[in-house]
């Protein structure tokens, strides 16, 4: 006795939905959606953690402009109570909010990886290199 399993055109109809709306729902980013504007300068505080493994608060001030594309330049200063430093970085927008790249310390001989989400005014960057981290919240 042999039944035939092929799914009736309704079924596939409501499957290919169910499919697109399972892709709708990764979060897949529009090629319409606007980036998160970078551009511009911000200021906020957040916390270092030195290679030593002591934590130290701290102050910092960016300014970001686009360098042609999805690429951006930075130049920030921060500051904990042992310290001031002055640091650049290359990022690249990888999602409408996200931002990924290099930054360097050329005064202390460090450098590593920087990432920035942007949420409206505020924007979270996490650095990481030298045997060190930061962890910072600005706001325009």
């Amino acid at each position: 006795m042999s039944h035939d399993v092929r799914p009736d055109r309704k079924c596939r109809t409501r499957s290919g939905l169910l499919a697109i709306a399972f892709v709708a729902g990764l979060g897949v980013v529009p090629a319409a959606a606007e980036p998160a504007a970078l551009e511009g300068s911000w200021s906020g505080f957040g916390h270092v953690v030195f290679p030593s493994g002591e934590k130290e608060k701290a102050r910092c001030r960016a300014t970001f402009r686009r360098t042609g594309g999805n690429s951006y330049g930075m130049s920030a200063i921060c500051a904990t109570a042992s310290a001031r430093v002055q640091q650049t970085a290359t990022l690249s927008r990888v999602l409408s909010n996200r931002y990924r790249g290099e930054f360097t310390n050329a005064e202390f001989g460090v450098s590593g990886s920087i990432r920035i989400e942007v949420k409206g005014s505020r924007l979270d960057a996490s650095l990481s290199g030298g045997g060190g981290s930061a962890q910072f919240a600005l706001r325009r």
